[in-house]
């Protein structure tokens, strides 16, 4: 189980500035911090690529199966350190609750409902703002750094986004009752505000909680998670048996291929959901919000990757300018926290 930060680290990551120039980040801590974040991207990324594996199940079923092994992986760690678990209070359950409810199931709803009314462009773009919006939100909350240092990393972040989901952009089409785009949009900006919120709650409580392990925070919020995942799978299976294979013959509740359906999601259960929940919260405690939220570019970063290895293909002229982009933005923005 990963070690409680440091104090310093802590106080670097969480404390509101109050005048005076804040102290740069340590080399280790930053180096730490950054590393952790590299790593819950490239476990989340894995996201990205089990659809394309799973082509023949529909979104709402790989979503609440991932996070019902999420929760039954928890389960089975809960019980080897049930002596730290009963040291978390009650608001620690309840912010667990609410921090599961948010970032996990209202997050993936609002995902997929707004790429069934506006198909996957619009979304897909809208989403790919994250990284820039948690940064201009954390920056607005404590001031950290001068608006000066922060725009290069955010710009260049942007024109990557920009680069890397021009053919996403390019497929755009008002082909659809304008109402629909409209519910799409607000929708997806939902899906934003949920990953927006998640992120800042998630550190503000690390902060406040320093005897919270990575690990031990990142069980307690799948076992949140579990009763939630359970009742949106059944509510999933219950829909497609009564549309009687609505979903392209589906069968619920495992579907045309059980065995893999089953190993993919206690691998994304046990790497996407814990593994990178951990990292995820680690980073949070070592990072300053801001520089966490630009580090989430990883994830796409990660994403793209899988996706080009699995087809087999090396990125275009375009794509490869918006990842050498996103890079770009990331060394920014770590040289820009690094001197403070």
């Amino acid at each position: 189980m990963p070690r409680s930060a440091p104090p310093a680290a802590s106080a670097v990551a969480a404390a509101p500035l109050t005048g005076l120039p804040p102290a740069a980040l340590p080399p280790r801590t930053l180096a730490e911090g950054a590393l952790c974040a590299l790593g819950a991207g490239l476990a989340w990324g894995l996201v990205f690529i089990v659809p394309l594996l799973l082509g023949d199940y529909p979104p709402a079923v790989l979503s609440f199966g991932r996070y019902t092994a999420f929760g039954a992986i928890a389960v089975v760690l809960g019980l080897r350190d049930t002596a730290r678990l009963r040291l978390l209070d009650r608001a620690d359950w309840l912010r667990a609750l609410e921090l599961a409810l948010t970032g996990n199931i209202l997050y993936y709803l609002c995902l997929s409902a707004a790429i069934q009314r506006a198909d996957a462009p619009l979304p897909t773009v809208i989403i790919g703002t994250l990284p820039i919006i948690i940064a201009i939100i954390s920056n607005l909350r404590d001031r950290r750094l001068r608006w000066a240092r922060l725009v290069p990393p955010l710009a260049a972040i942007a024109a990557g986004v920009l680069l890397v989901n021009r053919h996403e952009i390019g497929r755009l089409g008002f082909d659809r009752p304008m109402a629909d785009y409209l519910t799409g949009v607000a929708l997806a900006w939902g899906a934003v505000a949920c990953w927006t919120w998640y992120p800042l709650r998630n550190s503000q409580w690390l902060a406040l909680r320093p005897h919270l392990g990575s690990g031990l925070w990142a069980t307690a919020q799948g076992l949140a998670t579990l009763p939630l995942a359970l009742l949106g799978m059944a509510g999933a299976c219950a829909w497609y048996a009564v549309a009687d294979g609505g979903a392209g013959g589906f069968a619920p509740p495992l579907g045309p291929r059980p065995w893999t359906f089953v190993g993919l999601m206690f691998t994304l259960g046990l790497l996407a959901s814990w593994l990178g929940t951990t990292l995820w919260n680690r980073a949070s405690r070592l990072l300053p919000a801001g520089l966490a939220g630009q580090l989430m570019v990883c994830e796409t970063l990660a994403a793209l990757a899988y996706a080009y290895c699995w087809r087999g293909q090396a990125p275009d002229v375009g794509s490869l300018g918006g990842v050498v982009l996103l890079v770009a933005g990331l060394l920014l923005g770590l040289r820009a926290f690094r001197r403070g």
